[in-house]
């Protein structure tokens, strides 16, 4: 459902695949952006973190993941306007 939800909004990804975060792309970040990973995921002193708490939309009928990318999608262009705003690049 997730692929077919993404395909609606021209982004395909029938190829991609969870991956792990290395460590030296979270050093990288200005922003790190977790959905509910909690203490499992590692923090870096001086990082800005965000824990967005979405539901899974694993086994989920469409309607349901379409309103969690829609979600996703929100939240996403307000923390690029936000970091533009701040002049963060």
């Amino acid at each position: 459902m997730v692929v077919k939800a993404m395909a609606e909004k021209e982004i395909d990804i029938n190829t991609e695949a969870p991956q792990l975060w290395r460590n030296d792309t979270i050093r990288a970040a200005d922003v790190v952006v977790t959905m509910g990973c909690g203490d499992a995921c590692p923090v870096f002193p001086g990082k800005r973190y965000l824990d967005w708490e979405l539901d899974d939309p694993a086994s989920q009928p469409i309607e349901s993941v379409r309103l969690i990318r829609d979600e996703i999608e929100s939240r996403v262009r307000g923390l690029l306007a936000e970091l533009v705003s701040d002049g963060v690049s």
